[in-house]
């Protein structure tokens, strides 16, 4: 039964892999003609309310008002900072960058883990060489971008992307450690409605909705995708994952998602893929490879200790 559970959670992590590399792709066509927190309101606002209303008539609605205060700050932290705002920075650099930035998220959360004393052991080896690994490929598409760190816009984009994946990596902790488990669709559906709410409220007073008369039929079929495949499908896969995985092999879809991004962007947009992005690639498949055996290792020797005890 745990086989088959693992099978299933491992699948949704290949969801979140392969559709949210596309949905950086998605959200830079989407805020081109769209006022970006306002697209982002609206797109988590309807994948949330559609979620509530399936569970509330199939009648698997669980609504644990203890909990409420516990998903609005995980809202705030995974769908208005941690998501919301990445729109926002695209409007600055490139869907593949704020991809590759986003991508930084396993570092994120072996640091977190350790200093708050989550994971009280020093991560072994194979983590820290698959950290380095995944660090240097980053490292390596930076080297492309040289020449835009002239432009201040492009650095705010940068850092606003960068505090964006520290807060889903503070989300995605504390989901994983103080969240009660087997509640996945109420709590992702709360989730994204009380998010969407605070970026109706950043919308309203940093927006501008001048930008309404520029929308195009492609910022709306965006917006759609978003809501279905990138949220109401998406999401509820990876908090899934997220309960049944160890959280550094579900932080993993971080390194894969900025090569969907670039793949799109090559085929889709005629950017160009040199070969340090090849090289990027080969070291971000070594860094998923050594972080996953690191975990399994750490799972292994906390089974032992167990037993010892």
């Amino acid at each position: 039964m745990q086989t088959e559970k693992n099978i299933f959670a491992y699948l949704a992590l290949l969801v979140v892999c392969i559709v949210w590399g596309t949905t950086y792709f998605a959200l830079r066509v989407g805020v081109e003609t769209f006022p970006p927190f306002l697209f982002s309101a609206i797109r988590q606002v309807l994948a949330g309310g559609i979620l509530l209303i399936v569970l509330k008539f199939s009648g698997k609605l669980k609504i644990n008002r203890n909990q409420l205060f516990t998903q609005f700050i995980l809202g705030i932290l995974m769908i208005t900072f941690g998501n919301g705002v990445v729109g926002w920075s695209e409007r600055y650099i490139p869907s593949g960058l704020a991809a590759l930035i986003v991508s930084i998220l396993p570092v994120y959360i072996v640091a977190i883990n350790y200093l708050t004393g989550i994971d009280k052991k020093k991560p072994n080896k194979y983590i820290v060489s698959g950290l380095i690994l995944g660090s240097t490929g980053i490292v390596l598409i930076f080297k492309d971008n040289l020449n835009d760190f002239a432009n201040p816009n492009y650095i705010i984009g940068m850092l606003v992307a960068f505090g964006a994946c520290l807060s889903w990596a503070l989300g995605s902790v504390y989901t994983k450690h103080k969240v009660p488990k087997g509640n996945v669709m109420t709590n992702v559906a709360f989730q994204m409605f009380l998010g969407g709410i605070i970026l109706i409220v950043m919308s309203l007073l940093m927006d501008d909705y001048a930008e309404l008369k520029t929308i195009n039929t492609k910022s709306i079929w965006a917006l759609g995708y978003l809501v279905v495949i990138g949220s109401v499908l998406a999401y509820p896969c990876y908090v899934y994952a997220l309960e049944k995985l160890p959280i550094g092999v579900v932080s993993l879809y971080a390194y894969i998602n900025p090569f969907i991004a670039l793949v799109l962007g090559y085929v889709l947009l005629d950017e160009v893929v040199t070969g340090v992005t090849i090289l990027a690639f080969v070291c971000v498949l070594g860094a998923i490879y050594f972080i996953n055996k690191g975990y399994r290792n750490k799972e292994v020797e906390l089974r032992l200790y167990s037993f010892k005890e």
